[in-house]
């Protein structure tokens, strides 16, 4: 499929079927993934596939309470948009997909954090193809999942990606006109 199709294509996914995807395909979009350019081809990222059941309630117990602290400290306009759209400090969709990815950028290479985020849109393209869905989800603090995983000091969690099968129709948010964002020769 071609990439732009992919990209119209791709959605939030926040509920998954039951049945899990192929180990296989995990790994193949992830081979996508580190294919990304980055700063000096240092390519700073990596990638932990959770597919433990226990580890899993683990991660979503940790971020559930990070966020509980986070929306006692949000206002104004970020929590008008949090209750508009339903978004509230549980997250289901990390004990309940089948797989969790979650992102991890090593913060002494050059360049390591747009380079990990570009290996992340590589890899949201690569689960669109294989018919998998997710959603990026960054914790407001991801100390206690880099400690629980005892990653390393200096590689620093990006993102959970709860990947599965889609389990509803939900429709993309609406993009806003290429002329909105684009411009020549200056802003």
């Amino acid at each position: 499929m071609r990439v732009l199709e992919l990209a119209k294509r791709r959605r939030i996914v926040r509920r998954f079927l039951p049945d899990r995807p192929p180990k296989e395909d995990i790994l193949k979009a992830i081979e996508a993934a580190k294919e990304a350019p980055s700063g000096m081809s240092s390519q700073p990222w990596r990638f932990v596939v959770i597919d433990d059941e226990w580890l899993k309630g683990k991660i979503g117990e940790a971020c559930e309470a990070e966020e509980e602290e986070f929306y006692s400290r949000t206002k104004g306009d970020l929590m008008a948009w949090l209750n508009e759209r339903g978004i509230k400090p549980e997250k289901p969709s990390l004990s309940e997909a089948p797989y969790l990815i979650l992102v991890f950028g090593h913060t002494k290479a050059p360049y390591w954090l747009q380079s990990t985020w570009i290996a992340v849109g590589y890899l949201l393209l690569a689960l669109e193809e294989l018919g998998l869905g997710t959603v990026t989800y960054a914790p407001p603090n991801p100390k206690p999942i880099e400690e629980l995983l005892r990653a390393p000091p200096e590689y620093k969690l990006q993102t959970i990606l709860p990947v599965g099968y889609p389990d509803y129709p939900r429709p993309k948010y609406e993009r806003r006109e290429l002329g909105e964002v684009v411009s020549f020769n200056g802003f």
